[in-house]
């Protein structure tokens, strides 16, 4: 269970949309599941474009939205996400399935995940959650709200757990370009 939430997220320089993934759960979460292939500020302002332009981020309201209304949210400029067609199919998807699993309250996917294992296996069941994102979320489930069975889930190596500041996010995004930059040195040799 949760020991404490931070009062914001500093993942996008953003007061309004770092409090808003630090204080809904299904915000985070969609946050998590468009960070692919745009930058850690972009990924998680999306929560807030897509709320301000559908009105809510209720995952059932969502779920029952017509996916054309949704796609156009994510299409309307500037565009939610550079995939803005996949993007709005996949988080339709993530609120269907918490409205359906999880009563429409995403914090249940973690508030009620027994052990790790169990917390892993509701993680890799949400669109777009491959075994990276089940970490990095983990890291900021463990890290930032102090949630237990996250715990062995989180890597040891720097993730978004570990951004507690804007100067720490930019700290990170330099380390995470650094790294990549090896592993393409390294394919490349």
């Amino acid at each position: 269970m949760a020991t404490s939430a931070p009062e914001r997220l500093h993942f996008t320089g953003n007061d309004e949309a770092d409090e808003l993934i630090a204080r809904e759960p299904f915000a985070l979460l969609v946050g998590f599941a468009l960070d692919q292939q745009v930058p850690v500020q972009t990924a998680f302002s999306g929560p807030l474009k897509l709320k301000q332009r559908l009105g809510t981020l209720d995952p059932g309201a969502i779920a029952a939205t017509d996916p054309g209304r949704v796609e156009e949210a994510f299409r309307e400029k500037p565009a939610i996400h550079r995939f803005p067609g996949n993007m709005a199919r996949r988080i339709q998807d993530l609120a269907s399935l918490v409205t359906e699993k999880y009563r429409g309250d995403a914090g249940r996917v973690w508030a009620d995940a027994t052990d790790a294992d169990d917390l892993r296996q509701r993680l890799a069941e949400l669109p777009g959650f491959g075994e990276m994102k089940i970490k990095a979320l983990s890291a900021v489930l463990a890290k930032r709200f102090g949630v237990e069975t996250a715990r062995d889930l989180a890597p040891s190596h720097p993730t978004l757990g570990d951004v507690d500041s804007p100067e720490a996010l930019a700290d990170y995004q330099a380390k995470k370009r650094a790294h990549k930059a090896e592993m393409r040195a390294r394919a490349d040799s």
